[in-house]
């Protein structure tokens, strides 16, 4: 596994390929539907929240406040990816993200921008929320948790070995374009 720590460099994503494993520890910020519709139609990030050389985790995390009253995450799996599409090359370049973690993949336009800007698609694991969480050692902050509801706020989570792997990466390669056309080659055989 190779570990990775935000703010990750532009040389440290690009030698990165699809198929690496990664460990990945210091800030993630959380971002799903309504934060890219919302960055993509012009919207600000908050005072405090910096994407630059950082990565943006697609997951709406399930959190409480605990008996001192600070959040606690206790599941945060990735939400499906794709619905993030027509927005998300823009906010990396826009922002300067190196990373974006979810699930099941991204199209053409997230890679092209993956490829120009130096960023790499991560994919987590799907059904396994409770582990991660187990990643996340604290809750550094929220933004837009009353305008945009818990699982579409921004959550700032300090994590710690985040597990993932490299489905698309910098150099224009894609698992996901790749494990489509295999399937589909299969498919036209029993045809």
């Amino acid at each position: 596994m190779i570990p990775l720590t935000v703010p990750i460099t532009e040389e440290q994503i690009r030698s990165l390929k699809v198929g690496d494993a990664v460990g990945i520890s210091g800030v993630l910020f959380t971002g799903r539907d309504v934060v890219h519709k919302y960055l993509h139609d012009g919207g600000a990030l908050p005072p405090g929240v910096n994407f630059k050389n950082g990565i943006i985790y697609h997951c709406g995390p399930v959190v409480i406040k605990d008996e001192q009253g600070k959040w606690k995450v206790t599941a945060a799996g990735p939400t499906t990816s794709i619905r993030e599409e027509p927005y998300q090359g823009e906010i990396i370049r826009e922002f300067g993200l190196r990373g974006v973690i979810g699930k099941g993949g991204m199209g053409d336009r997230t890679l092209a921008a993956c490829k120009e800007h130096g960023c790499a698609y991560l994919h987590a694991i799907g059904g396994a929320a409770q582990v991660l969480a187990e990643c996340i050692k604290a809750v550094r902050n929220v933004y837009f948790l009353k305008e945009f509801g818990s699982p579409e706020a921004i959550w700032e989570l300090e994590v710690e070995n985040f597990p993932a792997v490299v489905t698309m990466d910098c150099h224009g390669n894609s698992l996901h374009k790749e494990v489509f056309a295999a399937s589909q080659a299969e498919l036209a055989k029993h045809v």
